[in-house]
């Protein structure tokens, strides 16, 4: 649905942009250079996991009917025939009467039903290598033995298609033997800045200047979104200048370039000068605080190219709102959007008129509380409160005002 006013929705400008993305290619990479990548098919077990039956716990492994009537007034004594520590192979025999001593881990005994852990034993494991005795019956056959395939059957999918390669994920599939899997390689990105005014960052500010801290704050943000960084550059307001480095972020392979700045409707507009008319960049007004002005489109390269306002605020809304969901979709990413949930406002606020409002807030999650992170109000300007937040509150565009207790709806980005 559109917005009223002539603005399109934010849902209508998101779709546009999601409709031009196309995944990148696969390719396929050792395990562990693979680290962060979203698979672009399922990696499946190579073996069982567990691999084998093995001991939960150190102590010895039993037969659970030669000790079913164990207890303190009437011990249970057993001869130990084997010593089992992690790593070895063996399986001895067990007839009855006999245990073997087993660390955790190692692969237990077929002969063996049980475990008794070494504190429901008489001298624990230190003097136990000719005899135990065992003060507490397991409570079944099968106690403290991990059956092999319990967790996972070779064959069995570790990691889905479209799941992220990360940590857990990672050790899952090592731990299942998968030796390689296929990803798809991560988005190329080109980051351009515009504007006179702006200076490097450690550049001392001088009147009229001001520091370039889009650009790091969108290398950031890409590489958090598992894209890759190729270009960084800044340029004045000047449409040749922006056609320059078009032209760079192409021939370096960009999937994808973020200009920031130049895209509203005033005199110095660079990125809307170098591109409005041509038929490739759209120029939208979306019904959004901040982030208002957007620009999007897909070169004849078959670069999608964003440009969002130059406010830092401007710039971290619109990327989590359009460009990061574009970045994880390129990747065939199941999943291509923040988590969201429901906190009570701990103060209250007046939003934009006629505008949804993405505003950088704190959120305090023992108590499912939120508030804004900045006591200046929500100027897409006021880049120091983002030190200070990990979350957006948004509020629909038909609130005319938040008070303290309202429901509020929150973009979690930390």
């Amino acid at each position: 649905m559109s917005a009223a006013g002539g603005r399109r929705s934010v849902e209508e400008q998101l779709a546009r942009v999601l409709d031009a993305v196309r995944p990148l290619p696969a390719e396929t990479r050792a395990i562990r250079d693979a680290a962060q990548r979203t698979l672009a098919a399922a990696a499946s077990a190579a073996h069982d996991i567990p691999l084998f039956d093995n001991s939960a716990m150190d102590g010895f492994a039993v037969r659970a009917a030669d000790v079913a009537a164990a207890s303190e007034e009437n011990p249970v004594t057993l001869r130990v025939v084997a010593d089992l520590p992690a790593g070895v192979s063996d399986d001895p025999p067990l007839e009855a009467g006999e245990a073997a001593r087993i660390m955790t881990g190692s692969p237990a005994p077929s002969a063996a039903d049980a475990i008794v852990p070494f504190e429901d034993t008489a001298g624990g494991l230190a003097d136990s290598l000719g005899e135990v005795r065992v003060l507490r019956a397991p409570a079944a056959p099968g106690a403290f033995v991990r059956r092999r395939g319990a967790d996972l059957r070779a064959g069995d999918a570790v990691v889905l298609a479209g799941e992220r390669l990360g940590a857990f994920q990672l050790s899952a599939a090592v731990a299942a033997g998968v030796e390689s899997v296929s990803v798809t390689r991560a988005p190329r990105v080109a980051v351009v800045s515009t504007g006179s005014e702006l200076l490097a960052p450690g550049e001392p500010a001088t009147r009229g200047r001001i520091p370039d801290s889009n650009g790091p704050l969108l290398e950031l943000l890409i590489a958090d979104a598992d894209a890759e960084v190729v270009l960084v550059a800044r340029v004045a307001d000047d449409a040749e200048a922006v056609r320059t480095v078009t032209a760079t972020a192409v021939e370096r392979g960009a999937d994808v370039i973020v200009f920031t700045g130049g895209v509203s409707a005033g005199a110095y507009e660079p990125v809307r000068g170098a591109f409005d008319g041509r038929g490739q960049v759209e120029f939208a007004s979306v019904a959004m605080q901040p982030g208002k002005p957007q620009a999007f489109g897909v070169l004849d390269s078959g670069t999608l190219v964003f440009g969002l306002p130059g406010n830092p605020v401007s710039v971290a809304v619109s990327f989590e709102v359009f460009v990061r969901p574009a970045l994880l979709a390129l990747q065939g990413r199941t999943e291509i959007h923040r988590p969201r949930a429901s906190f009570t406002a701990e103060a209250a606020w007046t939003p934009p008129a006629g505008r949804r409002q993405y505003l950088p807030a704190v959120v305090d999650l023992a108590n499912r509380t939120v508030r804004p992170a900045t006591a200046g109000g929500s100027g897409s300007h006021l880049a120091g409160g983002l030190a200070r937040a990990h979350a957006f509150a948004i509020v629909a565009a038909e609130v005319e005002a938040v008070a303290v207790g309202d429901a509020i709806d929150v973009m979690l980005v930390e």
